[in-house]
C-alpha cells in the first residue's frame, strides 16, 4: 500500500508557508506531517499537490493506494479509523475529506471534491491545520506525541555530566555535543537529534525539540513550545517557535509565538512582538480574503515564509506575515504584511526584489548546503512563486 498526501483548501489558508511545499510538507512537533505518517503506517509517502510543486513532490501510484488528508496529524483514534478503510471507502469529518482508499483506476483519477459512495464519519477532533498560527499553536502537543513515537522502547545516548538534566523526559540521539548547560523537562520533553550541538551557558526549558545537524549557540534561554528543524543556528531568546530547518537565528533577540519557514536569516538583536500594548486579538495577513482575519488569539508573532531574510536590528511588530524571497531591513516597524519578494522596509520604503538578484542569493545559501543542490525544480518553484504573487506588491 502506497501513502499519497493530498491537500483541499488548507494549502490556500496556509499561504504563504505553502507557496513553496505540499501542506504535509509543514513540520509541526519534532517531524513534518508526512514524517509522521509515515512513521506511524511504517509505509513510503508522496504528495499530491499543486501542479508546479509536483516535480519536487512527485505523486507515486500502486495498486493499492491510501490517500490522506496532509492538513490532519495522525494521533491513535485517527489511524484506528484509517486502518478499517477498504478499498472504496471514504472517511469524513463532516464534510471535509480525511481519508480514501482506492485501486489504482480511481487513484488515477482522485479529486478531493468527489463524492464517494461508502464513507464513514469520524467524530472525535483530531489536530488539523487551517492557518499558519496553527502550527505554533499546536506545537506542544506534536511535540510530545512525536517524542513518545521516536523515543518509545530507546535509550537515550550519554551526554556530559556538566550538564543539568531536570526530570526524565529527556532524549539524546548519537553524537550529541552539549557542555555546561540546564536542560528543564518539568514543563515537557527535550529531544536533542543527531549530529546536533548545545553551546555553553544555554538554558532550555521543554518542550524542545532540536533536529540534526543543528546548533544553540552560547546563553541562549529557549522555552517550550519550540521545534529547530535541520540544519540550523540559533541564539537569543525563543518561545514557542517552529524553525523549520536551513534557517539562522544566531544572534541576540526575541523570537515568540512564531513560525519561520526553510532557508531564512534573522539579523543581530531583530525582535518580534507577540503581544498588543492594548492586549487585544491580532489579526493575521490572509491571502484568499486578501485582508486581515482575526486569529483569536492574543499572542501570535511573526510568521515568515521560506528565502526571506531581515537586516541587524529589524522589529516586527504584532502579527506580521513576511512573504516568501523577502528581505526587510531599515528602522522602524516594517507593515504587518510585507508581501512575497519585497525589498526594503519602513525607513526606506518597499520596492519589488528583482527575480534576477534573488536567485543569484538563493543560489549562493543553497550552495552551502552541498547535499540540497540549486536545481530546476527549486528555481521554477521561486519563478512560479514570483508571478503567482504580484498582485500582492502594489506598492
Amino acid at each position: 500500500m502506497a501513502i499519497i498526501l493530498f491537500e483541499d483548501n488548507a494549502h490556500q489558508t496556509l499561504l504563504p508557508l505553502t507557496y513553496t511545499r505540499p501542506v504535509a510538507d509543514l513540520r509541526i512537533g519534532i517531524l513534518t506531517i508526512a514524517e509522521k505518517w509515515a512513521k506511524y503506517l511504517k509505509v513510503a509517502y508522496s504528495f499530491k499537490t499543486e501542479a508546479y510543486l509536483q516535480g519536487k513532490f512527485p505523486i507515486k501510484i500502486t495498486t493499492d493506494n491510501l490517500f490522506i488528508n496532509g492538513a490532519f496529524c495522525p494521533d491513535a483514534d485517527l489511524l484506528e479509523a484509517i486502518d478499517k478503510l477498504q478499498t472504496g471507502e471514504a472517511l469524513k469529518l463532516g464534510e471535509q475529506l480525511i481519508a480514501v482508499r482506492l485501486n489504482e483506476s480511481d487513484a488515477n483519477s482522485f479529486n478531493a471534491g468527489a463524492e464517494f459512495d461508502r464513507v464513514s464519519n469520524y467524530n472525535k477532533s483530531p489536530i488539523v491545520l487551517k492557518h499558519p498560527e496553527d502550527i505554533f499553536r499546536n506545537n506542544d502537543t506534536e511535540l510530545r506525541k512525536d517524542f513518545t513515537l521516536l523515543t518509545k522502547g530507546r535509550t537515550s545516548a550519554a551526554i556530559s555530566s556538566t550538564n543539568t538534566i531536570i526530570g526524565t523526559d529527556f532524549f539524546a540521539e548519537d553524537d550529541v555535543n552539549t557542555e555546561c548547560c540546564t536542560f528543564s523537562t518539568i514543563n515537557g520533553p527535550i529531544y536533542l537529534g543527531k549530529h546536533t550541538e548545545v553551546w555553553e551557558g544555554t538554558n532550555i526549558r521543554g518542550g524542545f525539540a532540536l533536529n540534526s545537524h543543528s546548533q544553540v549557540k552560547m546563553g541562549t534561554k529557549i522555552y517550550g513550545a519550540t521545534t529547530i528543524g535541520p540544519y540550523c543556528r540559533v541564539g537569543g531568546e525563543i518561545n514557542n517557535a517552529v524553525v523549520w530547518g536551513y534557517s539562522n537565528k544566531g544572534h541576540e533577540g526575541y523570537l515568540g509565538n512564531s513560525v519561520v519557514g526553510e532557508w531564512c536569516n534573522i539579523g543581530a538583536d531583530s525582535n518580534n512582538s507577540n503581544l498588543k500594548n492594548n492586549y487585544a486579538e491580532v489579526k493575521l495577513w490572509d491571502y484568499p480574503s486578501e485582508r486581515y482575519r482575526k486569529t483569536g488569539l492574543q499572542f501570535c508573532g511573526l510568521i515568515m515564509a521560506d528565502h526571506a531574510k531581515c537586516g541587524i536590528n529589524t522589529m516586527f511588530n504584532t502579527g506580521t506575515v513576511v512573504g516568501v524571497g523577502s528581505n526587510v531591513f531599515g528602522a522602524g516597524f516594517p507593515p504587518n504584511f510585507i508581501p512575497d519578494f519585497s525589498w526594503g522596509g519602513a525607513q526606506y520604503g518597499i520596492e519589488t526584489y528583482s527575480l534576477k538578484k534573488m536567485l543569484e542569493t538563493t543560489e549562493k545559501v543553497f550552495a552551502r548546503r552541498e547535499h540540497r543542490p540549486f536545481d530546476d525544480n527549486e528555481q521554477n518553484i521561486i519563478k512560479t512563486i514570483f508571478e503567482l504573487t504580484e498582485k500582492y506588491r502594489n506598492f
